[in-house]
């Protein structure tokens, strides 16, 4: 199994999500997280339901990470629980569920720490797509408003390690966002540009330098806070010292 469990209990599973593996796919034949952590709660019979092993057990999906960005995951073992992190999640409370991802920046922003608010779309072919402004055009397209927090922690020759924070959980929101400000994520083959794929062929970059690195929540049932830290495995992570 690729995923690693972190922590399990009745309630919850807290795993982490190694980059290539998708959170979720309909693809025949492609293994995702889901389907690891189905087949393990089968043959452990450590479902949420207290039913045994039982023929489907249940697995809610909270959050996803893009297939390319490693990091951490939270997932419901019942209806119960996964109602209650749903709700907070779209609240988007510090308190009650927060997430901080680390990100290797091709480039280095003018400034060391800003906010992004940007207009963001999914469009046919599975982009996100920014809008310059808002506008009736946009909401044709079902446009939403994107904002994430950046801070840089230190530089590397051209590239910058940034701790981000989302305010909004939009598709692709941080790599599209990160983009359009003109510091693309390195490695990402979907967002960046054709000076940050040569950076990532030179410095032997094969995966987006995208971590979900701390995840924070209240427990469903306890209501205790559960927080939870990993270091970033990618090669893009590895030029930088404060990690």
């Amino acid at each position: 199994m690729k995923t690693e469990i972190l922590y399990e209990d009745r309630e919850i599973a807290v795993v982490y999500k190694p980059a290539g593996l998708a959170t979720q796919t309909a693809r025949t034949g492609q293994q995702d997280v889901v389907s690891e952590l189905k087949n393990y709660l089968y043959r452990s019979g450590r479902s949420g339901g207290g039913h045994g092993s039982g023929a489907n057990p249940y697995l809610g999906v909270i959050h996803r990470l893009d297939q390319p960005v490693e990091g951490l995951l939270v997932f419901a073992k019942n209806e119960k629980a996964a109602a209650f992190l749903s709700t907070r999640l779209q609240k988007q409370e510090e308190d009650s569920f927060s997430k901080r991802y680390y990100a290797v920046l091709w480039g280095q922003p003018a400034e060391r720490e800003g906010r992004l608010v940007n207009e963001l779309y999914r469009d046919h072919a599975g982009r996100a797509v920014i809008l310059d402004e808002a506008s009736e055009w946009g909401k044709q397209f079902g446009a939403r408003r994107a904002i994430l927090n950046y801070e840089i922690l230190e530089t590397y020759r051209e590239l910058a390690l940034a701790e981000i924070r989302i305010e909004t959980g939009r598709f692709h929101q941080i790599r599209a966002q990160m983009a359009h400000a003109g510091t693309p994520i390195l490695g990402d083959r979907k967002y960046g540009n054709e000076a940050s794929e040569e950076a990532a062929r030179r410095y032997h970059v094969r995966n987006t330098a995208l971590c979900a690195c701390s995840l924070e929540f209240m427990h469903p049932g306890s209501k205790e806070k559960m927080c939870f830290q990993i270091k970033p495995g990618g090669e893009a992570f590895s030029f930088f010292s404060q990690l």
